[in-house]
């Protein structure tokens, strides 16, 4: 792969509130560095709502001499709010392209379940019910979504290259069918699950197939037993706040596999190799509101079904790198020896 990448997580922003508390310009830049240099990134995919925060992030990562690829993460928003997050985020990317970083734009993800206005439903969660409990329309409703997601990424990179100059590209999940004309790199949210496992590797040659070069935007399982079988719903074990969105504890007793993690995305680097994909973003480093927690009723620790390459830490600092709250898991060590190798 050319770009070897991880996501790095500046805060999803839902009705007003941001998922990541903490942010310390110093722990960006310092993560950011341990990102280059002991995981062998080449890439880091910035992601979040809140654009000053991307900036920063983006800033700092460029002068690491990191690829950097500006995500903007909309949750929830209107097409409206969406295209104006959209061209606020575009005219930042251009001013850190212009100081001469290598800058792709990401023009949001997953835009039809993430976001209101191309699936009926006011939630994420009444979104994908939807689509999984109409089983006898699913081909009609995933027609009506990607007309209209495609109209909207149509309009929405045309805004976007007014103000920006670099490459762009769209975080994608195969039900939207993108048309990728007006993109320069063809970007796909892909996880292999039980399900597909078999379809996997024919499924990525088709990709490549297509002309343009692939991204792996998102791609990555949680540390308990069996969750790369579930593919991208390793969070279907947490129980979210109604009101708020936030996770709140686990759906049940689940058992630690941190080598399971480690071992699935080795897995998938790999075939992403094999079929010459361009470039692969790990999700993700870290997700500040999922924490572990050792002691206690085995629920709370809502680490277990993150997909986090580090353990966040409640209340005190890490061993390994003791000026951070958080200690790597097994899967970070095998994200680093494969990248270096």
């Amino acid at each position: 792969m050319r770009a070897k990448g991880i996501s790095y997580d500046t805060g999803f922003v839902r009705d007003g509130d941001v998922s990541r508390k903490r942010f310390d310009p110093d722990v960006v830049r310092r993560e950011l560095s341990i990102i280059r240099d002991d995981l062998h990134c080449t890439a880091v995919r910035v992601i979040g709502g809140d654009p000053e925060r991307l900036e920063l992030a983006a800033t700092y990562a460029a002068d690491l001499g990191l690829e950097v690829w500006f995500s903007p993460y909309p949750l929830e928003l209107t097409v409206e709010e969406t295209l104006s997050l959209f061209t606020d985020c575009a005219e930042r990317a251009e001013r850190l392209r212009e100081r001469g970083a290598e800058v792709v734009f990401v023009a949001g993800a997953e835009l039809s379940l993430m976001n209101k206005g191309f699936l009926p439903g006011d939630t994420q969660e009444a979104r994908l019910e939807l689509l999984l409990n109409q089983r006898d329309r699913l081909a009609e409703r995933v027609g009506e979504l990607s007309a209209r997601v495609n109209d909207f990424l149509g309009h929405a990179v045309a805004l976007i290259r007014e103000r920006f100059g670099g490459r762009i590209t769209y975080a994608s999940i195969p039900l939207e069918r993108v048309d990728w004309t007006p993109f320069d790199l063809l970007g796909v949210d892909l996880y292999r699950s039980a399900e597909v496992a078999d379809q996997f590797a024919e499924g990525l040659r088709t990709l490549v197939a297509q002309g343009k070069p692939v991204a792996i935007t998102e791609f990555g399982t949680a540390a308990y037993r069996d969750a790369g079988d579930r593919g991208g719903r390793v969070l279907e074990v947490v129980e979210f706040g109604e009101d708020t969105g936030a996770p709140l504890r686990l759906n049940g007793e689940y058992v630690r596999d941190e080598p399971g993690q480690a071992t699935y995305l080795r897995e998938l680097l790999e075939s992403y190799d094999a079929a010459g994909v361009d470039s692969a973003f790990v999700f993700l480093f870290a997700l500040d509101n999922f924490p572990h927690r050792p002691d206690g009723d085995p629920r709370d620790d809502l680490d277990l079904a993150s997909p986090g390459i580090v353990k966040v830490l409640d209340d005190r600092l890490g061993d390994t790198y003791p000026d951070l709250p958080w200690e790597p898991k097994a899967a970070f060590t095998a994200l680093a020896e494969y990248y270096r190798g």
